[in-house]
């Protein structure tokens, strides 16, 4: 089979050039799966974190428009599905790996497809995976291939759910004990997640509703529509969870942050006690020490001292126990 990439330079699959990573892979149809392959030799060309020379072979070679080029490396544009001459372009959302340094603020990203009569390019801004994990139905053309980096998203973005939902559960412990305001940032920064989160879904649910009506204009035979079907009810219900976590977290955020605030006034009270108490051991001490005359012996005898201190640590006392008898 011969495509344009017969008049690229000579590459290997997987060979990193400065700044930009260039992938073939091509279809096993008696295994339907994909597998690396040279160059020339496969039906789906992956360019990762595109050059400035790979922007212009895109753009000479496989005759893409540079808005839309753009577009499948903006994080912030929406789903779409647009038809040129000679071939489809497919801009979806997906999440990207999270990492420590994001503090807890999940980010996404987009992923362009275009689609040609007997093969596939596809651009991604980053060096994530392009084929990971296992999906419910083999790859046996380029349609395939499209169903599955679909899918494969929304398991991404259910991935991303399920640790939000465990890092939102381990941020509530940790609050219900906290004076800081450290986790509360972090279930804001969990918060504003969910937003984009559900803004993504819902934009590649517009996006799979406009497949489904062009179905037959990207080349699915009836498997590959009601595979379409399903992704879409997938893509649904992964919609109403992130919406119900969306819901959770902020109609109780009043809730956690006013924690916060109660355990802070709470340590204020028991520093407020213990200031009392030291206060009025030190009226006590203050009092006898006083440049007066004291019905007391003076240098004779040692229980004055005593008896001082004693009555010092027993008014402190008394301070205490007043506040636990009264529940202050």
């Amino acid at each position: 089979m011969s495509t344009p990439t017969d008049d690229l330079p000579s590459e290997t699959s997987g060979v990193p050039r400065p700044g930009g990573l260039r992938t073939f892979y091509r279809i096993d149809d008696e295994a339907g799966r994909t597998l690396h392959c040279e160059q020339g030799e496969g039906q789906v060309i992956v360019y990762n974190t595109p050059t400035i020379d790979d922007e212009a072979d895109l753009l000479e070679l496989h005759n893409i428009d540079y808005h839309t080029l753009q577009s499948s490396l903006d994080p912030d544009e929406l789903s779409r599905l647009e038809f040129e001459h000679d071939h489809a372009a497919i801009i979806f959302k997906r999440p990207k790996s999270f990492c420590a340094d994001d503090n807890f603020l999940l980010k996404l990203t987009s992923t362009g497809v275009f689609i040609y009569e007997d093969y596939l390019v596809v651009v991604m801004p980053d060096d994530a995976p392009l084929f990971e994990g296992r999906v419910p139905f083999q790859i046996h053309s380029t349609q395939d291939i499209i169903l599955r980096l679909l899918y494969q998203s929304i398991s991404h973005f259910e991935g991303h759910l399920k640790a939000i939902n465990m890092l939102s559960d381990s941020l509530e412990r940790r609050i219900i004990t906290s004076m800081e305001t450290k986790y509360l940032l972090n279930l804001f920064a969990l918060e504003k997640s969910l937003v984009y989160i559900l803004n993504s879904i819902n934009s590649n649910a517009a996006l799979l509703d406009k497949m489904k009506a062009a179905a037959e204009k990207l080349g699915f035979d009836h498997e590959q529509t009601s595979i379409l079907d399903d992704i879409a009810i997938e893509n649904q219900q992964c919609l109403r969870r992130s919406e119900i976590y969306a819901q959770v977290i902020a109609g109780l955020m009043d809730a956690r942050a006013s924690i916060v605030s109660h355990n802070l006034n709470i340590l204020i009270k028991h520093f407020t006690i213990w200031t009392i108490a030291i206060m009025l051991a030190n009226l006590v001490v203050g009092i006898f020490s006083m440049n007066v005359r004291l019905p007391l012996p003076m240098e004779s005898d040692m229980w004055p001292f005593y008896l001082i201190n004693i009555l010092a640590v027993g008014s402190a006392i008394g301070v205490f126990w007043l506040s636990r008898v009264r529940k202050w």
